[in-house]
């Protein structure tokens, strides 16, 4: 999360918590909604994913269709992009201070 990109990323701690709950072996589930994209939800670990965040890491790449469960809902795993992103992330939050994780928590 170079500093020159880190103004495209929604919400940048909640994308990395998304990130960090993904791991390297837990899927974000999509709920497919209407054929106009209305109603898709994506839930990891029970929880909702913010549609902003779910649509930039599928449009960046860093997370791709990994298949379907029994009940029709797609699977999305980390790609191997995905999972620099990831290491790069937990590396530029270790280096920020407390003050600066509390400004990026509170306006995103």
């Amino acid at each position: 999360m170079a500093s020159h990109l880190t103004s495209f990323i929604p919400n940048r701690a909640e994308t990395l918590k998304v990130l960090q709950l993904m791991g390297a072996h837990q899927p974000i589930l999509m709920l497919h909604g209407a054929d106009d994209g209305f109603g898709t939800r994506w839930i990891i670990d029970g929880q909702q994913v913010q549609p902003v965040i779910a649509r930039y890491l599928m449009d960046e790449g860093f997370i791709a269709e990994a298949g379907l469960t029994e009940l029709g809902a797609r699977t999305l795993a980390l790609t191997p992009s995905g999972a620099k992103f990831r290491e790069n992330g937990f590396v530029w939050w270790a280096s920020l201070d407390f003050f600066e994780r509390l400004k990026i928590i509170i306006f995103g």
